[in-house]
C-alpha cells in the first residue's frame, strides 16, 4: 500500500508528509533528511536572521527542500523573503499572520505558497492570498497556536475549503507524532501532515539532546500553553497566539506570574537564566518546546527513520481498518 494522496503529486514527494519549519531546530539537516526520506522538509527561518538562513541552506546541500516564516516577525524584515527565494525553494510557508502582502512575491517566485492556520477566519485569509496549501494547526502543537484542537479543525476546514477553494490542498498539524495521527488526519479529509515535535526530537535537529531527552521523559499532561518563554526571550508576539512548552521549572515558575517577570530587573535575570539553560541544555532552566505529543515521542532517532515509521505505520492502521470494516 502506498499513501499517494493529492499532496504527494502536487509537490512530486513520495509521502504525505512535511517536517515544521520549527525556529532554530529546523535547520538545513533536518530539512534535508526529510526531503530524502520521501517528504518534504522545511528550513525554519523563525525570527529573521539571515547569516543563519544562508547557513542552513547551505547545510541542505542539493536536497529539494523550504522556508517557513514567523509572518508577523517577517514584516519588520521583508527582505529575507528575497535572501530565500534566491535558494528556490519548493515551497515558502507563513505562519501567525497576514500573508496576503508576502504572497505574490512567492508565487512569483514558482514556490508553493503554504498558509498555517488556526481558525476558519484564517483560513478565508489564506484563500484570498492564493495558498496553494493550507496547514490547519491544532491547540495540541509544540510552539505557537491558538485555541481550536486538531480533531474538529481538519474536518470543519476541509469542508470550507470543498466549497471555497477545491483546489487548495489541506495539511493537518498538532498532536500528530506517529503514524495513527497520520492515518487519522487522512480521514478528517487532510491530504498529508506537517509534523513538528517528533522531529524536533530527531538526530538531526538542532536541539541539546538534554532538552530533548526532557520531552520524551514527559506526558501531554506536562505541557502548557504559556506566554513566559517569549516574555524571557523578548520576543513581542501578538497576543492571541502562545506557546506550548513543557512545563520545566522555568515555567512553573512563571506561569501566571506574568507581570512580576515583566519587571525590568527580574526580566534581565531571568532572561539570562533562561538562555544560558538553554545553550547549557539545562531543561529545567529554560523553554523545552514540545507539544502533547510528548507522551508518543519515546526515543530520539533519524529523522529518516522516523518518517518511515510513521508511514509504515499509517498504511498498517488504514489495512487494518479497511479489513475490520469488510469483515
Amino acid at each position: 500500500m502506498t499513501l499517494r494522496t493529492r499532496l504527494t503529486d502536487f509537490l512530486d514527494i513520495e509521502h504525505p508528509v512535511l517536517s515544521a519549519p520549527m525556529a532554530f531546530a529546523a535547520g538545513g539537516l533536518l530539512a534535508a533528511s526529510v526531503s530524502s526520506a520521501g517528504g518534504l522538509g522545511l528550513i525554519g527561518g523563525g525570527y529573521g536572521d539571515r547569516a543563519w538562513l544562508e547557513r542552513e541552506f547551505a547545510a541542505a546541500g542539493n536536497a529539494r527542500v523550504g522556508c517557513g516564516f514567523i509572518t508577523w516577525s517577517l514584516a519588520s524584515n521583508p527582505e529575507l523573503l528575497d535572501v530565500v527565494l534566491e535558494h528556490s525553494p519548493a515551497a515558502v510557508m507563513l505562519s501567525f499572520g497576514d500573508p496576503v502582502p508576502f504572497a505574490p512575491k512567492i508565487k512569483a517566485a514558482r514556490s508553493k505558497l503554504i498558509c498555517q492556520i488556526q481558525s476558519r477566519e484564517h483560513a478565508k485569509q489564506a484563500v484570498e492570498a492564493g495558498a496553494d496549501i493550507i496547514v490547519a494547526q491544532g491547540s495540541e502543537a509544540g510552539g505557537h497556536g491558538m485555541l481550536r484542537a486538531t480533531m474538529t479543525l481538519v474536518p470543519e476546514i476541509a469542508d470550507y475549503l470543498a466549497g471555497a477553494s477545491p483546489s487548495t490542498l489541506l495539511l493537518a498539524a498538532g498532536g500528530i507524532a506517529d503514524g495513527r495521527g497520520l492515518a487519522a488526519a487522512l480521514m478528517l479529509g487532510a491530504d498529508g501532515v506537517l509534523v513538528g515535535s517528533r522531529f524536533w526530537a530527531s538526530k538531526e535537529a538542532a536541539v541539546h539532546p538534554s532538552l530533548q531527552q526532557r520531552a520524551v521523559n514527559a506526558t501531554g499532561d506536562e505541557t502548557i500553553r504559556t506566554t513566559v518563554a517569549d516574555l524571557a526571550r523578548g520576543y513581542a508576539w501578538p497576543r492571541e497566539f502562545t506557546g506550548r512548552l513543557v512545563q520545566t521549572r522555568f515555567v512553573r515558575d512563571w506561569h501566571g506570574r506574568e507581570e512580576q517577570l515583566s519587571n525590568e530587573a527580574t526580566l534581565a535575570r531571568e532572561r539570562t537564566r533562561y538562555l544560558s539553560a538553554m545553550q547549557a541544555g539545562d531543561a529545567e532552566n529554560t523553554g523545552v518546546w514540545a507539544g502533547e505529543a510528548t507522551a508518543l515521542i519515546r526515543d530520539v532517532r533519524p529523522a529518516a527513520e522516523l518518517l518511515q515509521t510513521i508511514v509504515a505505520e499509517a498504511e498498517s492502521h488504514l489495512k487494518a481498518g479497511a479489513r475490520t470494516l469488510a469483515d
